[in-house]
Order: C-alpha cells, then structure tokens, then sequence
C-alpha cells in the first residue's frame, strides 16, 4: 500500500511507533494526522514518517515513492 493510497479515517503508525489516525484525503509528502503520542494532537506529519497501515486484513507496511525517499533523505540531512 502507498502512503498516496491511504484515506481520511484510516490508522497508521509512525516510525516513532505512535499511532495516528489520517484526518485528509490529501497525496504527497505531508498528511494531516490525528497522533496519539504524549497527547493527543492533530497535525501534519510527513508521509515518509508513516511505516504501516491497520486495515481489516490486517497491518501491512506502507510503501513510499522515490520522491518521498529522497525528500525523507533531505530532510535527515538538516539534522
């Protein structure tokens, strides 16, 4: 599954291994997050951040495109 493919409502977690709910039906590499960390927030967290989905079929691991890898690179590289 694509981070591109995921829908307003669906749960992932995060590399952090926090969970979030997706709150947009946005592409690209930034989504609009509901994330359960220390609280409770909503937010936008960059889709190369999330690494699986929950579905009914069970949890499957988010794939990314190239350009949300490199993006991904590039912003590990400021820090």
């Amino acid at each position: 599954m694509l981070t591109n493919e995921l829908k307003k409502g669906d749960r992932v977690q995060l590399r952090n291994g926090w969970m979030a709910t997706v709150m947009d039906n946005g592409r690209g590499n930034i989504r609009v997050c509901e994330v359960e960390g220390f609280y409770t927030e909503m937010g936008s967290v960059y889709a190369h951040d999330i690494e699986f989905a929950h579905t009914p079929l069970g949890i499957i691991r988010v794939e990314h495109t190239p350009k949300q890898m490199k993006f991904r690179e590039q912003v590990e590289a400021l820090f």
